[in-house]
């Protein structure tokens, strides 16, 4: 398969492979069934049965949660250098603590032999256990990186209810998932501290938080679209989440819930469980006799993490009910930032998961996170060169959050500063802190490249101004 260059090029991660051009289409199109990856290739898996692997609660119990756990796993297949390279990135850098179910670790590699240098290049390893080499040491974080990058914190209307469009909210129920991913926007809320970030916390009991959810789309008949969150909303009790799922239907202004889960592709076992599936059908019976289109959103980054697993809970999802299921990746340096990479994760996605490509986000500004991030240029050329292979319908967005904007197709900016690689985007509705703000609509807002994808003079600029 061959591989799509930009017209320009991004520095690459030292790991990541280089693919050699060759004749014929710029991508070439080969069905790949899907393969469930034979877990017991693994030392500390080797005993591991099927009803033990297709269990959620085995999946839960035997999360990787820490360098100790994870030697257990691969025993001897790396070697104790990338440990200490973990152990340097979990001490100091890291923005998340590191929890990976089975099924993510069992992604990883998941056909040729286990070897140090193959896990250091493997795309789904670069983002859920970051490694202290992975990160730039030159501008590790952009100077207006923020650990709320989207100020959704900011735009709070209630604990956790984010009202930043006129017409959604973002309900987050709960600041844990099933798995901690390195690169989350969230980052200031979710999952527990690090050394480099004291995360936040929700305060109010669950019940006292999703009725003031509750309150608040009373009092705002205007808002018809939520999309339940967190954290992922795989670890809200299912008799929880489904009462809070049912209240929201009762609302006759609700016309859209999306459910927003990581899990679906990093626990699939979750959504199987028979309580799960069977409470998610009188959700789906329910909204669809009321005419609210039920969907979920998942998180899916490399085609690598499509098994049958993942597609089997999709497929069950929708059995049951669900109008939609859809896919919101991010671009990521090292990860899927190439169109074969896109291409062969919407093909996996579409073709033999039944999950809709549907964005492609530009991976926020938060800190530490400048060897992840694309600038808007390479965006942009890498949703050119994705169209006109897959249908239109699944032909994903790539799509750029501006900070107090919100998602902006990355053609849609209206200037480009290529040489300091600032990008200045406009909207056309306020957010709930602007109200007053009459000036809102007519302001510019500015998004930032990485600073060590720009010219040599773009790069001199921002030492220059490094602490203005």
């Amino acid at each position: 398969m061959t591989q799509t260059q930009p017209v320009e090029t991004i520095p690459q991660p030292r790991h990541a492979p280089v693919a050699t051009p060759t004749a014929g289409q710029p991508y070439e199109y080969r069905r790949s069934p899907l393969v469930e990856p034979d877990w017991t290739r693994f030392p500390g898996w080797r005993h591991v049965t099927r009803d033990q692997w297709e269990n959620a609660q085995w999946q839960r119990v035997n999360c990787v949660k820490n360098i100790k756990q994870l030697r257990t796993v691969l025993g001897d297949l790396v070697d104790e250098t990338f440990y200490d390279d973990l152990a340097a990135d979990q001490s100091a850098l890291a923005t998340m603590s590191m929890l990976v179910p089975p099924q993510m670790l069992n992604t990883m590699v998941p056909f040729a032999p286990m070897t140090t240098e193959a896990f250091l290049a493997d795309p789904v390893r670069r983002y859920m256990i970051p490694v202290a080499s992975d990160r730039r040491t030159d501008w590790p974080s952009h100077p207006y990186a923020s650990r709320d990058s989207l100020h959704e914190h900011d735009m709070w209307v209630a604990e956790g209810l984010t009202h930043r469009y006129p017409t959604k909210v973002l309900a987050e129920l709960l600041s844990t998932c099933p798995q901690y991913c390195g690169h989350c926007t969230r980052m200031d809320l979710v999952g527990n501290s690090t050394p480099a970030v004291d995360k936040l916390k929700l305060t109010l009991k669950p019940v006292d938080r999703y009725d003031a959810h509750i309150a608040y789309l009373k009092a705002h008949p205007g808002v018809r679209d939520v999309v339940v969150s967190g954290g992922d909303v795989a670890n809200v009790p299912w008799r929880n989440l489904e009462s809070y799922l049912m209240r929201l239907l009762e609302l006759e202004t609700v016309r859209d819930i999306r459910l927003a889960t990581k899990a679906l592709m990093g626990l699939p076992q979750h959504w199987l469980q028979h309580d799960v599936v069977e409470g998610l059908e009188r959700v789906a019976r329910t909204a669809a006799r009321r005419g609210v289109n039920l969907a979920i959103h998942t998180h899916v980054n490399h085609a690598q993490s499509i098994t049958p697993l993942v597609a089997k809970a999709a497929q069950t999802a929708l059995d049951v009910g669900v109008r939609d299921v859809r896919n919101q990746g991010v671009l990521m340096r090292g990860v899927n930032a190439t169109a074969p990479d896109l291409l062969d994760l919407c093909f996996a996605l579409q073709g033999e998961a039944g999950i809709l490509p549907y964005y492609f986000y530009m991976c926020d500004m938060i800190p530490n996170a400048e060897h992840w991030r694309v600038p808007v240029w390479h965006a942009q050329q890498l949703q050119h060169d994705i169209m006109g292979y897959l249908p239109g319908y699944a032909t994903p967005r790539i799509v750029c959050d501006v900070p107090f904007v919100g998602k902006r197709w990355v053609h849609m900016l209206t200037e480009y500063d290529r040489e300091r690689g600032i990008s200045y985007w406009t909207k056309n509705y306020r957010t709930s802190i602007e109200s007053a703000d009459l000036e809102a609509l007519n302001k510019r807002y500015a998004y930032y490249d990485p600073i060590d994808t720009l010219p040599e003079a773009g790069q001199q600029w921002w030492s220059a101004h490094r602490d203005d």
